[in-house]
């Protein structure tokens, strides 16, 4: 893949949406800032656009840009230098029997039904999964993209436990999103699906896996502080 040039992010323009609540911390109002046009942020644009801190959702490159409020900290773990702690050893241990296979971007009936299941038993006083739960809206989502994407199953004896969305830039890839079984209270997926991922990356010899956002205050992106070393966009700057 090509670097992205000055004169291709130059080539964008940015727009701040109106007032929304905010997926990730009650009480709260976001806002986001948008990068149009979409046919322009293509593969070689948003790996430029991701080291600045975006994110993509379906075909929309935004980030966050409140005005009271920068809880939203672009987070990317440093694949060279990363050694797994001792629980997450054993969460891979637990799982290495997933067969895996990478597919297309695409709608997928039984991707659906276990991304229904997942929100209804994860996600169920989150206003912003409630918007989201349904086929039109899951289709948008995680089914569309106009960067360099794919899907990933995770299966166990054939029968499907997890699917991960990913895109890959130019410096590492991108955990866009990831939904499993939730009926195996035992089971340790999102780690293994995190340390599954560090792996891939690292078959490339690319340098990065983009986690997305870190708030401190939301316990559902707590996690992402446990993949260490991590780099932290501040002020412009990826630092340690």
């Amino acid at each position: 893949m090509r670097q992205p040039n000055d004169n291709s992010l130059n080539k964008l323009q940015f727009y701040v949406t109106t007032s929304y609540d905010c997926g990730y911390l009650p009480n709260k109002l976001a806002q986001s800032l948008i990068a149009t046009p979409q046919h322009l942020v293509n593969a070689e644009v948003y790996s430029g656009l991701i080291r600045q801190g975006f994110r993509r959702s379906g075909k929309f490159a935004y980030r966050p840009h409140c005005e009271n409020c920068q809880a939203c900290v672009p987070v990317r773990v440093i694949l060279q230098d990363f050694a797994p702690n001792r629980s997450q050893k054993r969460a891979f241990k637990q799982h290495q029997y997933l067969t895996t296979t990478i597919l297309p971007v695409a709608f997928y009936e039984e991707h659906y039904a276990l991304y229904a299941a997942y929100q209804r038993v994860r996600h169920s006083d989150d206003k912003l999964t409630k918007q989201i739960d349904d086929v039109e809206q899951y289709q948008s989502f995680l089914c569309q993209s106009n960067v360099e994407s794919v899907l990933v199953e995770f299966r166990e004896n054939n029968q499907l436990k997890m699917v991960s969305v990913i895109d890959i830039v130019s410096d590492g890839i991108s955990a866009v999103y990831t939904f499993y079984d939730t009926t195996e209270t035992k089971a340790s997926y999102g780690t293994y699906n995190v340390l599954w991922q560090i792996e891939w990356a690292k078959s490339f010899n690319l340098p990065y896996l983009y986690l997305g956002y870190w708030i401190k205050d939301s316990q559902k992106m707590a996690y992402k502080q446990n993949y260490k070393p991590l780099e932290w966009l501040i002020d412009g700057k990826w630092l340690q």
